[in-house]
């Protein structure tokens, strides 16, 4: 890796001045029917999916060692710090929800699997933006010892992976919070469900038939 990333300055961007956002203004009635104004940072790169970008959660199964997940560290300079995030990344025109998600996968983690559910079109933080996803989890089978394969990133990415029992996942990422990361909400809320339903199976149900 290269020296430490850091924020050299900050300064406001026109929307016309923008690649990948903007701004805009939005005219809206309430329920009880009072006419407001809501500002919005919108993407300019959604194509014909209407879908903005993939999040993929991938499971690593091995056949001696316990489920594990794999994460990404990548610094991420709207937070000024580095960034514990699952793969994740726009769709290129002309692709699928599953490729890009497969596609991502593999430059960013050298990671190759299978696809086993995808979500319907989530929000990211509907309160200010646009910004859409679906979220797909991936299967990936490895020999134990086995490595991941080499990485195929961008001129401006610099992304280091780890792998963490999932069992284990909630534990890492309070870890790694308190060493001055953030983490991602995503995969926060995804490791504390996983974390919720181990602990609460028995008090809530949960180990019933899922529907």
């Amino acid at each position: 890796m290269g020296s430490q990333a850091r924020i050299d300055k900050y300064s406001p961007l026109d929307s016309q001045d923008a690649k990948w956002i903007k701004l805009d203004k939005i005219d809206w009635t309430d329920q009880a029917g009072v006419s407001r104004v809501w500002e919005v940072a919108s993407r300019k790169t959604r194509g014909s999916t209407g879908v903005d970008a993939v999040a993929i959660a991938p499971i690593i199964l091995r056949p001696n060692t316990p489920a594990a997940v794999l994460i990404l560290h990548q610094y991420r300079p709207p937070v000024g710090a580095m960034c514990i995030e699952l793969p994740a990344g726009l769709i290129d025109p002309g692709e699928t929800i599953e490729e890009a998600a497969l596609r991502e996968l593999k430059e960013e983690a050298g990671l190759v699997g299978r696809i086993v559910e995808v979500s319907p079109t989530i929000c990211s933080d509907p309160g200010m933006t646009t910004a859409n996803m679906q979220l797909v989890v991936v299967e990936a089978e490895m020999a134990e010892g086995e490595e991941l394969g080499k990485q195929d990133l961008q001129d401006s990415e610099w992304i280091e992976t780890e792998i963490v029992p999932m069992s284990k996942l909630l534990d890492r990422l309070l870890e790694l919070s308190k060493e001055g990361n953030v983490v991602d909400s995503k995969l926060y809320h995804w490791a504390y469900g996983i974390r919720f339903a181990m602990q609460n199976a028995a008090k809530y149900k949960l180990d019933g038939p899922a529907s």
